[in-house]
């Protein structure tokens, strides 16, 4: 007989490619998560991972083992989520994983409005970077992710995830106030190819978006300042240090005073942000209501 909790195991091992990140992700040591695989390669039968110098890779019986894992896993969040409901748990917490920016647009007014209609839950909000927040749902460190596409990032039709679009908003131009572009209606990417820029760091998916549409305009944008932070983006922009790509909703309420927010001509880089979930957990009594807020809170 399989045991559920070691699938678990073997998912966050393929996931993280180490014993390590695995252990700590799943708040073992790594010596757990090694005694784990052990006993599931003795349920099975069947050698399941290879160590390397490179880290752990399951071997082809471990990929059988893992597709029928996460449909195993999903459907067992199902079973939780129709017991929650026949005993009508309408009271508990739901812990959101969101970007900063995310939380101010649409986490925040859900909850407000969870206080009205659910009172019962209870919401703990986590800021996370939008590439961050999927693994923290896939290692059930919380129930909900607010997250962007980005390169890399799992597919709509990913096996251990339900996606929830939630909105989609453009990238606008900030350009220091005494720039030559400063003027324009409308600031062509490409005429920015020779200029210094300043973005967000390497992993962030707001750098590849930025990057992204820069190659599609033809150029390697040549980042010189790298934060973060919206608010440190536009400061360094109005220090004249250079130009960036900021998402609209970013700029609100920010000090424009020394920038430029102009659109870009034609097709604006774009980032769309939806809600995840564990496969299966999309119907449970607690998180449902969680989604649907966030659903309307971002259709206002």
């Amino acid at each position: 007989m399989i045991e559920a909790r070691r699938l678990h195991i073997l998912r966050a091992v393929a996931d993280h490619r180490t014993v390590t990140a695995a252990a700590a992700a799943l708040y073992l040591t790594p010596s757990a998560v090694s005694q784990q695989l052990t006993a599931l390669e003795q349920e099975t039968g069947h050698r399941l991972v290879e160590r390397g110098a490179k880290g752990v890779r399951l071997t082809p019986a471990g990929e059988i083992l893992l597709s029928h894992t996460n449909a195993v896993l999903a459907q067992l969040e199902r079973a939780e989520a129709e017991l929650a409901a026949y005993s009508s748990g309408q009271a508990g917490t739901v812990t959101v994983a969101a970007f900063a920016t995310g939380i101010a647009l649409v986490v925040a007014p859900a909850v407000a409005a969870l206080a009205r209609t659910a009172p019962g839950i209870k919401i703990r909000v986590q800021d996370a970077e939008g590439d961050a927040s999927l693994p923290m749902v896939l290692d059930r460190q919380v129930d909900v992710a607010v997250a962007v596409e980005y390169r890399g990032a799992p597919p709509a039709d990913d096996p251990r995830l339900a996606h929830v679009p939630l909105y989609a908003e453009p990238f606008d131009a900030v350009v220091p106030v005494h720039h030559r572009l400063a003027d324009a209606a409308e600031v062509p990417l490409a005429e920015l190819a020779k200029d210094p820029w300043i973005g967000p760091y390497p992993g962030n998916p707001c750098h590849d978006v930025v990057v992204l549409a820069c190659e599609n305009a033809g150029f390697q944008p040549r980042l010189e300042h790298s934060s973060d932070d919206f608010r440190a983006v536009v400061a360094l922009a109005s220090a004249d240090a250079g130009v960036a790509l900021v998402p609209r909703s970013a700029l609100r309420g920010m000090d424009l005073s020394g920038v430029v927010v102009r659109p870009v001509d034609g097709v604006a880089p774009t980032r769309r942000v939806f809600a995840a979930v564990r496969r299966g957990a999309e119907e449970h009594p607690l998180i449902r209501p969680v989604l649907r807020a966030l659903t309307e809170a971002a259709r206002v």
